[in-house]
This record gives C-alpha cells, structure tokens and sequence, in this order.
C-alpha cells in the first residue's frame, strides 16, 4: 500500500532518475513489479546479460531506493517499493 507520507528529496529523485535511465535497470524494475515478489535467480533467465552485471543492476535500484532485497542464506528475494515508486510519479507528475 502507497504511505501518504512518502516523500522524496531532490537528491532522491535524481537518484531514481539515473537508476532508471539504463534500459536493462528499467527492464527489471518491470519485472519485478510484475510478479509482485521476485527471487533473484528468476532474472537470470529472462535477461540476457552476466549475472554479475545483473547484480550490479540490482545494487543500484535498491541504493535508489526503488527495490527491497530480502535476504535468506545465498538466496534473495526483490519487491518493488510502491510507496517510493508512487512519490517519483508525483514528483514527475507535478513538473
């Protein structure tokens, strides 16, 4: 459910806006939030990239605050922040 009290600094949206800005990043931001709850492993087939690269990618929606991984063992498991997500498209809506 979107917070009402989320917010996004200016620093924040700049960060979303060059995590989105690579195309693979976008491609599995899109997965993710298709499946509501993604596990790591699940990307690998459907990109045709490195996983360490894939990895990367990951690394880089979750400093921007666009995913949530969470951890068990070797294994992670990726969401999409709605609440976040829902502040950058008011952000975006309002320029």
């Amino acid at each position: 459910m979107v917070s009402k009290n989320t917010t996004l600094t200016a620093r924040q949206v700049t960060r979303i806006s060059r995590a989105l800005a690579d195309p693979h990043r976008y491609e599995i931001l899109k997965k993710i939030a298709a499946k509501g709850c993604c596990p790591c492993q699940g990307l690998r087939g459907a990109l045709s990239i490195a996983p360490a690269t894939i990895s990367h990618h990951i690394k880089e929606l979750a400093n921007a605050g666009l995913i949530e991984i969470e951890r068990e063992g070797k294994f992670a498991t990726l969401s999409l922040r709605r609440d976040v997500w829902q502040a950058y498209l008011y952000h975006l809506a309002k320029i």
